[in-house]
């Protein structure tokens, strides 16, 4: 059972109106076995699924949507796995090998490191692709450029894809500078905000309807949408999308603190509070009195600033988040004494643009820098409403 909230807002800091409405059951693509089955039988398939393709039931069990089409027999010949890994646990932008999956044999390969897009070989005697993965809804976080990579592989190769759509538990808000072309990577492949507002099935019909793929290719796409679900639910994941996304609060902060990868600022990789927390050893302890240490653990072997005392501010206790909040970046710049070293190369690539780093070392004022998003959210808004399937 999920909470719904009802939500009336708007991104770039407008208020915030919560109305808390009896629970309901969501219902992901996944669980709709009988939508799609028909389309799978007596086919060659192909997964694409991680850790969160799962299945829930009434008693709140999760069965792995691979283990539930392989005891359906239907006719499964490998997975395709994203960054993190089949089962979750891959640092971010640790490179994930082949491998075979020890329940089913099912070999397992990797979209990640060189191996971004399924080849013609891996493609072989495939009819049809399953892609079930939990995106957050965020632009840098990658599953969406691996579903480009699949969707483009597909359309290269005549297949079909289906994709079983999941909630956004970023879908109450757009915000976020529109990534500029010059700016393209992995971590951004698309002209949206950073928050873009849809479920992973409307951001699939969008890609293909605005001519993304190479080319300007389309991929058959059929989407398995959700039901009793609309963009203003507060969802809940009740398995971690990736390792340093552990819960609802670090979930809802990483568009705000992602931005701080891109910096000498730890956003709490090394700790238990990923995402929840910002530190340095280059921010004061006098101004900031929040420290930590952080030293490896799962999804993070080599966190930044391993081992050294970092100080900074702590977050997981503040308000739930209806927009990106860039102050924290803000104060964290103008209180290192060497500037010069704040940001990296790849603080361009998560911001998709070079204006936002120009106005922080020029001051631009917050409210300047949120007002500079504004037109390109509007029209980002246009497009999007082509694609959406729920309110």
């Amino acid at each position: 059972m999920v909470s719904l909230f009802f939500f009336s807002l708007i991104s770039c800091g407008q208020e915030l109106t919560v109305k808390k409405e009896a629970a309901t059951k969501i219902e992901t693509g996944a669980q709709q076995t009988t939508l799609y089955a028909n389309s799978l039988r007596n086919k060659n398939i192909a997964l694409v699924a991680n850790q969160t393709s799962v299945l829930l039931n009434k008693e709140g069990n999760f069965t792995h949507l691979v283990d539930s089409l392989v005891a359906l027999n239907f006719n499964i010949l490998k997975v395709f796995s994203p960054e993190h890994g089949f089962r979750g646990n891959a640092d971010a932008g640790e490179k994930v090998n082949d491998g075979i999956d020890l329940k089913t044999g099912l070999p397992l390969i990797s979209l990640y490191g060189n191996n971004k897009k399924p080849t013609e070989e891996q493609l072989e005697n495939v009819d049809l692709i399953v892609f079930d993965i939990q995106d957050v809804g965020v632009r840098f976080y990658t599953y969406i450029s691996t579903l480009h990579y699949v969707m483009e592989a597909c359309a290269e190769a005549g297949i079909e894809l289906v994709l079983l759509d999941r909630p956004n538990p970023n879908a109450h808000y757009i915000d976020g500078p529109v990534l500029e072309k010059e700016y393209t990577s992995f971590v951004g492949m698309h002209p949206v905000p950073i928050v873009y507002g849809m479920t992973i099935g409307e951001y699939a019909q969008m890609i293909n309807g605005e001519g993304w793929l190479k080319n300007n290719i389309q991929c058959e796409l059929t989407v398995i949408p959700l039901k009793n679900y609309t963009h203003s639910i507060q969802y809940n994941l009740s398995i971690k999308p990736s390792p340093n996304l552990p819960n609802k609060k670090s979930i809802n902060l990483y568009p705000s603190l992602c931005f701080f990868e891109g910096t000498n600022v730890s956003a709490g990789r090394g700790t238990e509070k990923q995402f929840q927390i910002f530190g340095s050893p280059f921010l004061s302890g006098k101004e900031f009195n929040f420290c930590f240490t952080p030293k490896p653990n799962e999804g993070s072997k080599y966190p930044k600033h391993n081992g050294i005392k970092c100080c900074g501010q702590d977050l997981s206790k503040i308000n739930y988040l209806s927009k990106i909040d860039i102050s924290y970046l803000i104060k964290a710049y103008r209180a290192t004494s060497d500037k010069k070293v704040f940001f990296n190369d790849f603080f361009p690539k998560l911001a998709g643009t070079n204006k936002l780093q120009q106005q922080i070392e020029n001051t631009t004022s917050i409210e300047d820098i949120y007002n500079s998003w504004k037109k390109g959210i509007q029209d980002f808004k246009k497009v999007r409403n082509t694609y959406l399937i729920y309110q």
